[in-house]
């Protein structure tokens, strides 16, 4: 975790790496997923707080607002500076404000 990060009610699993200046709330992050530097998960609307999934393998880049409730799919990835506001699928970048799909990704499996 880099500095300046804060994770609140969240899990975070094996392998998963964090960048300065992000905040994780109410989160769910799968196995070796990088979160980019000045990543937030726009949690709370103003009454309620709602969750934030994200599957393994994925790629959210530097500056990206995860705006829950939300999924993120296994090995998806986000370009910098992205407004993620629907869910995305697996194996799919999404870039943008508000965030669109590009692209199909080929994942390569870690052995």
């Amino acid at each position: 975790m880099g500095n300046f990060g804060e994770v609140k009610d969240s899990h975070l699993a094996d392998g998963v790496k964090m960048g300065h200046f992000s905040y994780i709330g109410n989160a769910q992050i799968g196995a070796n997923t990088n979160i980019g530097a000045g990543t937030i998960t726009c949690n709370y609307d103003g009454e309620k707080k709602h969750a934030t999934e994200i599957g393994e393998d994925v790629f959210i880049g530097s500056d990206t607002m995860l705006v829950a409730p939300l999924k993120i799919g296994a090995g998806a990835r986000t370009g910098a500076g992205a407004v993620v506001t629907k869910n995305v699928p697996e194996d799919t970048l999404v870039v943008g404000m508000p965030a669109r799909a590009i692209k199909k990704l080929e994942r390569k499996t870690k052995k």
